[in-house]
């Protein structure tokens, strides 16, 4: 009898063990299945079309819901362009906050918290600090002329760096006294997510800002190869598509991906040529000293005018037998968009496996359901914000140069004899390389 009871001890004993070790009451459970938590829209269309496209099989009603709302997103896209700089980076400030909201919410699913102090305020409180300094940055960067002529914004200018890190801190210190006894691992948790969040989101949008003020043409080329690829990829699939490429996502085929990186680059190689033709797409946003304002009106490089090109001497001479040309005209960034089609081609998918991997681990279809026959804006946008980094460190790699424009906003920073004893050391060098004459 007393051997039964001390049995039954020790496997009391056990579980309370076993509860103690539990993080909270709802990890005692397994996890459910979060597709019904996470609404989706890849299947979703208004019930005009359901009407209409109801007597189509589900592949074919599939194909042309999501090909009408392509067109009406590209159209969109031509829109916004239409309305220039300011519309571009209002429209990635709104993408990436939906972007965010996504992820976050599969967060909150994800861990159940149930009603956790502050955490969904902690959430976007930390979005605004991290786009304060980010957007902050830029503006820095390009607008310091402009700014340092006001004096109340000239504080915020100097001091931005610290601001933004002592209202990161406020985060901090808000969310350690936040932490609750029995959640602290769910909350470290979501503490983590979101700074993933963050980094993924928030970052990509920053270059992407960056890149709309080198010039409309590297973010209008890119993000138009990336939607190039998507589509021929998926048209050559439906058609042609036999073998599997991916297991993350078994309805990508290897037709589908030769076939949309050819096309794209042929796509890109035009819509680089045709664009550099116009000033506004090629012209960096700078400040213009005559309009006392914000332009983007200049000379076009010399990255953006035809230039000649001799073939090397072994494939001229093939040329030569067939009666072929061995020099061409082109235009330099033409050719640069041959190394943005090959990115976008090849590594750019893969932003798009890696969102299906994130998706199957939790089970769920799509991101959202904001557009029917795509999902979620961050379905949409996967492969963009990976394009945008590429393209950020490929500009700055090979193609950034100083211009006159940015060292003025850095040396509007200075203070006024620092600026005469500058314009002071400029003069004499000038002077001693006789590209000033004395007296001037």
């Amino acid at each position: 009898m007393s051997e039964i009871r001390q049995r039954k001890d020790t496997k009391e004993n056990n579980v309370e063990s076993a509860d103690s070790n539990v993080d909270s009451e709802d990890d005692k459970s397994p996890k459910s299945d979060l597709s019904n938590a996470i609404p989706t829209g890849t299947n979703k269309a208004p019930s005009v079309l359901e009407t209409v496209l109801n007597s189509l099989p589900d592949r074919w009603r599939n194909w042309v819901v999501r090909g009408i709302f392509s067109l009406i997103m590209i159209s969109f896209f031509c829109i916004v362009i239409y309305g220039g700089p300011l519309a571009l980076m209002i429209t990635t400030l709104v993408v990436q906050v939906k972007c965010f909201a996504e992820i976050i919410n599969i967060g909150y699913a994800v861990y159940r918290i149930h009603g956790l102090p502050w955490f969904r305020s902690l959430s976007w409180y930390f979005l605004i600090t991290s786009n304060y300094f980010f957007y902050g940055e830029s503006l820095v960067d390009y607008f310091g002329v402009v700014i340092n002529r006001l004096d109340f914004l000239r504080a915020l200018v100097t001091y931005h760096r610290f601001i933004s890190f002592c209202l990161y801190c406020g985060g901090f210190v808000w969310f350690v006294l936040s932490l609750v006894k029995k959640y602290y691992m769910k909350q470290f948790s979501l503490f983590a997510w979101t700074h993933v969040a963050l980094l993924i989101v928030v970052t990509q949008s920053y270059l992407i800002m960056k890149n709309i003020f080198e010039g409309l043409v590297w973010f209008i080329v890119p993000v138009s190869m990336i939607i190039c690829n998507d589509i021929m990829a998926y048209m050559f699939g439906f058609f042609f598509g036999k073998t599997p490429l991916i297991k993350l996502s078994p309805k990508k085929t290897w037709e589908g991906f030769i076939g949309g990186g050819v096309a794209t680059i042929v796509f890109g190689f035009m819509i680089s040529t045709f664009m550099s033709g116009f000033p506004y797409f090629v012209c960096p946003i700078a400040y213009n000293e005559t309009r006392g304002g914000m332009s983007i009106d200049c000379e076009p490089s010399a990255l953006f005018s035809p230039a000649e090109y001799t073939l090397p001497a072994c494939i001229a001479s093939v040329f030569q037998v067939v009666g072929m040309p061995t020099s061409f005209n082109i235009v330099p960034f033409a050719l640069h968009s041959f190394s943005l089609s090959l990115f976008s081609s090849i590594i750019g998918p893969f932003g798009g496996f890696f969102a299906s991997g994130f998706k199957r681990a939790f089970k769920i279809k799509d991101f959202g359901d904001v557009i029917p026959g795509h999902g979620g804006i961050m379905d949409r946008f996967d492969c963009q914000f990976l394009m945008a980094t590429f393209v950020n460190v490929y500009f700055t790699s090979f193609i950034q140069s100083d211009s006159p424009q940015k060292l003025l906003s850095q040396i509007s920073y200075l203070k006024s004899d620092q600026q005469l004893e500058l314009f002071q050391l400029l003069k004499e060098s000038l002077i001693n390389r006789n590209i000033l004459e004395i007296g001037n």
